[in-house]
């Protein structure tokens, strides 16, 4: 399992991911091969039957010496059972997925893949964090400002939710704000149209149309990292 473990680290940083062991790399490159180390890490954790539950900047560490990211802080996990229904008073606030924000409480893995997915959004449009909630209900309406509230309501409808008409008035009506909106001149060098696509394949509201760890690391926005490795590789061998 990805190491809890970690007596000296850095959290995770975007200036950072060179360190990981990608000498040669442009700072794109690093930037995606740091997060691709974050999918496998998750898609370990999936494999053996784990939800992390606690997908954060602050969990995710960079050890210098070995070259390696961690993730770290597995007091919430939790193994996954079909059809069980869990806590939702887990995930901190920024990265809560709308699933314990709405009270379903049979989620599954790809709670993770959403927090991920608010985590990759804070990092290339560099807003951290990306959805900004003073508390549970200000999160939700905070996320349907950009993701719309037709959107939130399909959602509810499917899984037969109702939002506390207190909630329900908070949230209001939003349309859906376009990814390219968040784009300035800060960030553009590192939104790139793979980006927004994977970006938007995590940060959806049904948790079953989210990618997997597995299918987010066959994600083309991770092509650039392969054909790098290929390259390596190549190059060892000559």
């Amino acid at each position: 399992m990805p190491s809890q473990d970690l007596n000296s680290g850095l959290p995770l940083r975007d200036s950072r991911c060179q360190t990981l062991g990608y000498a040669g790399l442009d700072a794109l490159l690093a930037f995606c091969a740091c997060n691709r180390a974050l999918k496998e890490a998750l898609d370990y954790c999936h494999s053996q039957g784990i939800m992390h539950r606690d997908v954060k900047p602050h969990n995710v560490m960079i050890d210098h010496e070995q070259k390696k990211l961690r993730l770290i802080d597995w007091g919430l996990a939790e193994f996954y059972h079909p059809n069980k229904e869990y806590n939702v008073r887990v995930a901190s606030r920024y990265f809560k997925g709308p699933e314990l924000l709405v009270d379903l409480q049979d989620y599954d893995y790809s709670l993770d893949m959403w927090s991920l997915g608010c985590m990759f959004a804070g990092m290339i449009f560099r807003k951290e964090p990306f959805f900004y909630g003073h508390d549970n209900y200000d999160q939700l309406v905070k996320i349907a400002k950009v993701l719309g509230t037709d959107e939130l309501n399909a959602y509810l409808n499917k899984y037969c939710l109702e939002l506390d008409p207190h909630l329900e008035a908070l949230v209001g009506r939003h349309s859906r704000k376009p990814w390219a909106k968040f784009i300035n001149s800060d960030n553009q060098h590192l939104v790139t149209p793979e980006a927004i696509d994977f970006l938007d394949k995590l940060l959806r509201y049904d948790h079953q149309e989210r990618l997997t760890a597995r299918e987010a690391m066959a994600h083309p926005y991770f092509y650039p990292i392969r054909t790098a490795e290929a390259s390596n590789r190549r190059s060892l061998l000559s």
